[in-house]
């Protein structure tokens, strides 16, 4: 017996050591999270949620839709460098979700697309710890090409596509922030550019993302802020939020041939993107995910009519949501796979 457990002590011992250093490490992680640290590390993770909605009817009284199938991917990943006083920020935010039904022929419709890709580099300028000299890359897209399902004939033509358009924006600032959780990011100076096919600017004659019929892309300058907060409610309920402002110095109305303003634009037309999502734990792979985006562009307007291709007649959209006008809104709930790390 006094063989064994001295056979037995080397084991017990490593693994105690192994779970304090891991102790340790989630500890000192955590506290990262919510602290400026003078150290040198990487710190690494995130979430993948996948959510699936499947429904079948035969002869069902009520009616509804035959068979239908709806898949939904969200991705949240994050990678920070830290040493000493300077600070390298990754985000990457990747959405993407499908509709299949009987009715449809089970041709997939797009529910949600997204690549949103942000990187700062800090250098901290005071001795408190918390505010740091940055500079800002943004990058968004989308992965498939977009189509307007409420129009005849939809498949014939798409709206977007990937990099169509795409938006580069690069700002030098002052960042507020307290580890990983919290950051306020307030930039004077900063360019923006937006790309797109002359395929899409050249449809309606119209231009389209801000840019001008035919032409390619659209540079402007102005001031950017974005701030990010991550609260965690409880062990299982967590919120993430995002607000990104910008507006353009350069922006002004456009004026056609005979002198008639034909788009109203100006440095108060302000962009605005704000992000929401509550994820929460149900077990260790499931969880519940509910999100709301609010996006507003003066360069997409929204347009409640559209011209008939056989009639040649303008006819109504009639969608529900017709009375917020311009703003983008997407709202999700998934009750699906969960992996963190």
């Amino acid at each position: 017996m006094k063989r064994s457990f001295l056979l037995l002590f080397p084991v017990l011992l490593f693994a105690t050591i192994a779970s304090a250093q891991l102790a340790n490490t989630d500890n000192l992680k955590k506290s990262f999270e919510t602290e400026n640290k003078d150290t040198v590390a990487w710190l690494k993770g995130g979430t993948l949620n996948i959510g699936l909605n499947e429904g079948f009817l035969h002869n069902w009284a009520a009616g509804g839709e035959v068979a239908s199938l709806t898949v939904n991917g969200l991705f949240n990943g994050y990678m920070t460098r830290l040493y000493h006083g300077q600070v390298w920020t990754n985000n990457l935010d990747l959405n993407y979700g499908l509709f299949y039904a009987f009715s449809n022929d089970f041709k997939p419709r797009k529910t949600d697309d997204r690549i949103d890709f942000t990187s700062k580099y800090g250098v901290r300028i005071d001795t408190t710890k918390n505010f740091y000299l940055t500079t800002l890359f943004n990058f968004k897209s989308q992965f498939t090409k977009g189509f307007d399902y409420s129009v005849p004939g939809w498949d014939t033509f798409s709206t977007s596509k990937f990099l169509s358009p795409a938006y580069f924006t690069l700002a030098l600032g002052i960042e507020y922030r307290k580890g990983t959780d919290l950051s306020l990011f307030l930039s004077p100076a900063a360019a923006r550019l937006t790309v797109a096919d002359a395929y899409y600017t050249s449809m309606t004659g119209k231009g389209a993302f801000g840019i001008d019929s035919g032409k390619t892309s659209r540079f402007e300058f102005g001031a950017y802020f974005s701030g990010r907060y991550i609260a965690n409610i409880s062990k299982s309920i967590s919120y993430k939020t995002r607000l990104d402002l910008y507006t353009n110095y350069l922006a002004k109305n456009t004026v056609n041939s005979a002198g008639v303003i034909v788009k109203k634009d100006s440095p108060g037309n302000i962009d605005i993107l704000w992000d929401n999502l509550f994820l929460m734990k149900m077990s260790k792979f499931f969880t519940l995910s509910l999100g709301a985006t609010f996006i507003y562009d003066n360069d997409i307007p929204y347009v409640s009519i559209y011209v008939d291709k056989a009639s040649g007649k303008k006819v109504a959209k009639n969608e529900p949501g017709e009375s917020l006008g311009w703003w983008q809104i997407k709202q999700i709930f998934t009750l699906g796979f969960l992996y963190k790390f």
